[in-house]
């Protein structure tokens, strides 16, 4: 994520969607515990290949490009596990596509989760 995050600040990017297909040699896959209202880290320690990797890029309340990626991950004996992208290492390779957007996505801060959300004014 500090490489996705770091491509979107270098780049100027405000609002994008990001797909991508590729492999983790090790993965951390994070949980949203609503009744916590916390992250839960679930550590992949081994070669994984990426099922399904999407995610957005939107302006945080401070103004700074905030990545949020979903991954599922599929392993050896055909299991699958899923959550937020939290970090990985890649092997061998992980290609992504960034689509940019014309329109600025924003995100505020939701007092319910406490978590920054995206909020579309209509």
């Amino acid at each position: 994520m500090d490489c996705l995050s770091r491509f979107a600040r270098e780049q100027h990017v405000e609002a994008a969607q990001i797909t991508g297909i590729g492999a983790f040699e090790k993965v951390v896959l994070k949980y949203f515990d609503w009744g916590d209202r916390e992250y839960l880290d679930n550590r992949v320690n081994e070669q994984v290949e990426v099922a399904s990797l999407i995610g957005d890029v939107a302006l945080a309340p401070d103004g700074a490009p905030s990545v949020h990626v979903h991954l599922v991950v599929g392993r050896r004996d055909g299991s699958a596990m899923a959550g937020h992208l939290g970090s990985g290492h890649v092997r061998p390779t992980l290609e992504l596509i960034v689509t940019e957007s014309p329109a600025h996505l924003r995100k505020v801060h939701d007092a319910e989760s406490g978590l920054a959300l995206i909020r579309l004014q209509t």
